[in-house]
């Protein structure tokens, strides 16, 4: 497929903004689909899972492929809530443009604001569909306000809605000066062009004259026309408006309801009209393995091969189904290639285009598109593909750590090993989920982002995959760090199979503040010895930083720095050196004090405004701190920060408190000193 008629695009928002149900109609107005599923009914194509359907929340995120005016658009549908924001993360990774969905009820909402600030991160072009106008509540041009004042964009209404709420029934294209509606016979398939209603003719006017100065800033032409009194070719503004979408200047909103079938045709417009094609994102960076430095590769079907995994899935049948996105060159079915991220060949058996659930074969992917190789054995989330004589590493995702722990045991003990498997098969699909047996207990513990991922993972593990267990209950999942700066030597001399084996290492430990991290970094000339004994020292530390320092929980906010190193080349070996790596690390850290450091939530509430008081007083007695406030129409939203483990029960007693009316969401924010310290 010629990469300039290909868009390959993500939809994101806020969880229960018609992210799915916009994506139904997408794919019944392209004939991907000969019948519109709902999420209400469970019957949605791109909710696939069982889960899914049963919970109405998308939990994956799915990729298709449909056709739109000769173009070929390849879309992933991401979750909304903040457990899963792991799968928006990878997805806009590989994205060349996003559609954000708004409600015209809630507006611009907190998980609104994470997915685009993640979005702006690696720079994606973006358009805007305010959807739900038929909802009661619905006020398009507040949540204009909103989006430009909260996400600090400057939004450009290219349509306008003709009536709201139970009298939605249509929009106005500003551009065409016509008023389109969606023949309801056929699930507004059929759209109806007529005349703008004469009540509404001077609001178009205005709106239109505002569309008009803001496209003029991408192309003086536009304002010369508009001075002249002159007709103004809609082409030559949809020109502009591109323009100002890829620089991220302008961003063109469309407006509509899904659910009955309005303004859906118009967003698909908007995604071939505005949105970039492969060729026109700027040539991706990436390491050269083996030598140091950096390379760009541009969108080229003819250059050397460079693709990332950007998620991983696991069927019974084929094993595991590694989603790719090939930014260089071409992938052959049958070919054998480089894994960089494992450092070994994989065989690529067979290529897919996913529609959902339904796959297509295809014999090779070529830059710019994105599919399904089946026959990787160790492909994971990260990894990059590439050629065995040219060998590259794409920037790696980096994921959060999860923070909520559960433990977990078979009924039987002939499960044990089957339940081994399946959680392996769980990591691999999913970064921010990780499991740990406890070798001297057996006990296995997982972890994850909340309370509602490890509940979608483990019901995943009783129902889909068969295995009987029995979950204990959620578990905070602790960190430790240092208070203090602290630089030790640790001399590693050892007799091992009748050699002496020597390695010294210094090492100089400095606590971070909140979001610091975890930093590893050799200050040592590298001509000091091989370059493996470096690799060694750097693992044994990473090593370490797993064990913990005195409470065996995984470290955080920390630098560790190499300062000094002893190398003889006739006792020196890698197995001394990572031992003595770790071993200094330790010796280091417990020298500058170590600390318990537990996992502050961001939480957002949203209530009625007469619950506002009984709210923040709950909220101060689970040791949360209220750091802003916002009304709404619909209620007020409060912002707060809180310790995890005083937040278990807490969305019972929010019901509880506000009968029924109150919801909340959490994500990870830092790692802060526990009152626990034993």
């Amino acid at each position: 497929m010629d990469p300039k008629v290909t868009r390959n695009i993500g939809i994101i928002a806020h969880i229960d903004a018609g992210k799915t149900t916009t994506t139904e109609r997408i794919l019944y107005y392209t004939g991907e689909n000969h019948r519109i599923g709902e999420v209400d009914s469970g019957q949605a194509t791109m909710d696939f899972l069982k889960q899914e359907q049963d919970r109405g929340i998308t939990i994956q995120s799915a990729a298709t492929t449909c056709f739109w005016r000769g173009h070929q658009i390849n879309i992933i549908d991401t979750p909304g809530h903040v457990d899963f924001t792991a799968e928006v993360e990878r997805s806009l990774r590989v994205l060349d443009g996003a559609v954000g969905i708004f409600c015209a009820v809630g507006g611009v909402e907190p998980q609104s604001e994470t997915v685009w600030k993640q979005a702006d991160e690696y720079h994606v072009p973006r358009i805007a569909y305010i959807n739900k106008m038929d909802r009661l509540g619905a006020d398009f041009y507040r949540v204009l306000d909103e989006i430009r004042t909260k996400l600090a964009v400057n939004p450009v209404p290219l349509f306008i809605p003709v009536g709201s709420e139970s009298n939605f029934c249509g929009v106005i294209d500003l551009l065409e000066n016509k008023m389109l509606t969606f023949d309801p016979s056929n699930q507004g398939q059929d759209i109806i062009t007529g005349p703008v209603p004469a009540d509404m003719e001077d609001t178009a006017r205005q709106w239109y004259d505002k569309l008009i100065d803001q496209v003029s800033t991408m192309d003086d032409s536009i304002m010369e026309l508009y001075f002249a009194g002159e007709s103004i070719d809609p082409a030559l503004v949809r020109s502009a408006l591109r323009k100002g979408t890829l620089s991220g200047n302008l961003l063109p909103v469309f407006v509509g309801s899904s659910l009955r079938n309005i303004g859906v045709q118009c967003v698909l417009d908007g995604v071939v009209d505005y949105l970039p094609s492969p060729d026109e994102v700027p040539p991706i960076t990436a390491a050269l393995v083996k030598k140091d430095g950096t390379t760009t590769l541009p969108n080229d079907k003819k250059g050397p091969l460079a693709g990332l995994i950007f998620k991983v899935t696991y069927e019974k049948e084929t094993g595991p189904l590694c989603f790719v996105r090939i930014y260089s060159g071409t992938l052959k079915k049958g070919e054998a290639v480089m894994n960089v991220g494992k450092k070994k060949r994989e065989r690529v058996n067979r290529i897919l285009r996913m529609h959902a659930d339904r796959s297509e074969d295809l014999s090779v992917l070529e830059a710019g598109d994105i599919g399904v190789i089946v026959g990787f054995k160790l492909g994971q989330t990260g990894d990059t593909i590439a050629l065995e004589g040219f060998q590259v590493a794409l920037e790696e995702m980096s994921f959060p750590n999860p923070v909520i722990t559960v433990a977990i045991e078979p009924k039987t003990m002939s499960d044990h090993d089957k339940l081994a498997g399946a959680l392996q098969i769980l990591s691999w699909e999913d970064p921010t989920f990780t499991w740990k047996e406890n070798e001297e207990t057996g006990q296995i513990v997982i972890s994850g982002m909340g309370e509602l991922h490890l509940d979608v993972l483990t019901t995943r593990l009783i129902e889909d995959m068969k295995v009987d267990v029995r979950v204990g209950n959620p578990q905070v999942s602790y960190r430790e760090s240092i208070l203090s700066e602290n630089e030790e030597t640790f001399v590693f001399s050892k007799v091992i199979a009748q050699k002496e084996n020597t390695a010294t290492v210094t090492l100089k430990v400095t606590p971070l503040g909140p979001k610091g991290g975890l930093v590893y970094e050799n200050k040592v000339s590298l001509k000091a010895m091989p370059r493996e004994m470096f690799d060694a020292v750097e693992r044994g530390v990473r090593s370490a930083m797993q064990g913990g320092i005195r409470f065996g929980y995984e470290v955080c906010d920390m630098k560790v720095e190499l300062t000094g190193v002893k190398y003889s080349e006739l006792l020196s070996s890698e197995f001394a050196f990572e031992a003595a790596g770790a071993q200094c690390f330790d010796k280091a850290c417990n020298g500058a004090g170590a600390v318990i450091m537990e996992p502050v939530m961001d939480v957002i509430v949203s209530v009625p405004s007469q619950y506002v008081g009984e709210v923040i007083s709950s909220l101060t007695m689970r040791g949360g701190l209220v750091s802003s406030m916002e009304s709404r129409s619909n209620g007020d939203i409060i912002h707060a920060q809180a310790p995890l483990a005083k937040l278990f029960g807490y969305s019972t007693a929010l019901r509880s408190s506000t009968q029924g009316r109150g919801t909340f969401s959490m994500s990870f924010d830092h790692y802060a000193p526990s009152d626990r310290q034993s």
